[in-house]
């Protein structure tokens, strides 16, 4: 009988004792993938802030861009708009004003005001470029409004990367949120976050 009273208080004993171990384990895994979600989510923000507010915009205004110079072009029966014939000035000086200077100002400001999206570590040079060619073209066109057609085209050439890496940045990004929203780990903590509130 005595055996029988010391063998109930040491399964008791590790009872308690895989109970407390049981416990820790469910809170450090809670830990864990709280932390881990909350990560994700962190991630996701960042992506969502730069397609929002850099890429999104920066890659609608440059297709948009791109489709209104083709359009420009297919008009004036060219492929290429060098050289802008005398003919062709008065079209393009209006075109200029009135649809690729306020897409530029508007990829312009994107830059500037959100250079901190970007997600290289170094500002890629074919945004300091594409900054640059804009405030050629807006001395260009100071001059344009003083009556003075000599010069055509901004001195300071369109970055030929620009559209490209646009595209391509934009891209990536897309394809980052979409893995980041289709993780089934994130939509199962979604729903439960969801259902708690």
């Amino acid at each position: 009988m005595e055996d029988a009273t010391l063998f109930i208080p040491g399964s008791l004993q590790n009872a308690a004792v895989f109970t407390i171990a049981l416990a820790f384990a469910g809170y450090l895994l809670t830990y864990l993938s709280n932390r881990m979600m909350a990560r994700r989510a962190d991630r996701l923000r960042l992506v969502n802030q730069r397609i929002n507010d850099f890429y999104g915009p920066l890659y609608v205004a440059t297709v948009a861009g791109n489709i209104a110079y083709k359009s420009l072009l297919a008009k004036q029966g060219k492929t290429h708009c060098h050289p802008i014939r005398d003919e062709d000035l008065g079209e393009w000086v209006l075109w200029m004003k009135t649809i690729f200077m306020p897409l530029n100002d508007v990829r312009e400001k994107i830059i500037i005001e959100n250079a901190h999206l970007i997600v290289e570590e170094e500002m890629p040079q074919c945004l300091l470029d594409f900054v640059t060619h804009v405030v050629g073209y807006k001395a260009l066109l100071q001059k344009w409004g003083e009556g003075n057609y000599t010069e055509r085209r901004s001195m300071i050439g369109w970055p030929p990367e620009f559209d490209l890496y646009v595209e391509q940045s934009y891209r990536a990004l897309k394809a980052k949120q979409t893995r980041l929203l289709h993780n089934s780990l994130w939509r199962l903590w979604r729903r439960i976050s969801r259902s708690s509130k």
